[in-house]
């Protein structure tokens, strides 16, 4: 793996339509989307190749909300989703050097079988400096967390 890749696979027990449809409505994303007991309040999510993808937080102890905005890279129904922050809708470039921000792109792959699919979250980042920081701040915890309730989730959708 490339220094600058983090990754993980889960197998899931539920139909890759489904793991779709999570990452693609937004009342659905809402519910599974951050670890608990994090809430994401808001999600605008334009399942196409420039279309927006972004999220309100909110998580305790922060004085505000944390807001992300982001643009999808690729979007194959029941089979891939990608989003970057180093954009926003329409491929408009923006600024991701703040405090405790890093560019990335995550694309997750889901793959059918008989008995569910194989889900793969792959977050590539600009440098080391933001893999190392993403996975100290806990993207494995924290990214898994809410694959399990993303699981949880699709395993009740039809």
């Amino acid at each position: 793996m490339i220094e600058t890749t983090l990754q993980f696979t889960r197998e899931i027990n539920a139909s890759a339509h489904s793991i779709w449809r999570c990452w693609t409505e937004p009342e659905l994303l809402k519910q599974w989307f951050a670890p608990k007991p994090v809430v994401t309040t808001e999600a605008v999510i334009e399942p196409h190749s420039g279309g927006c993808f972004n999220t309100t937080m909110v998580v305790p102890d922060m004085p505000k909300p944390m807001m992300g905005e982001g643009c999808v890279l690729a979007a194959d129904p029941g089979k891939r989703f990608a989003f970057t922050n180093m954009m926003k809708g329409a491929f408009q470039p923006q600024d991701t050097s703040g405090e405790g921000q890093f560019p990335f792109t995550a694309d997750i792959t889901i793959k059918a079988h008989d008995t569910g699919c194989t889900y793969t979250v792959t977050v590539r980042h600009l440098n080391k400096a933001g893999a190392d920081a993403h996975r100290d701040m806990g993207f494995f915890e924290g990214w898994g967390t809410a694959a399990d309730q993303m699981a949880a989730l699709a395993e009740t959708l039809s």
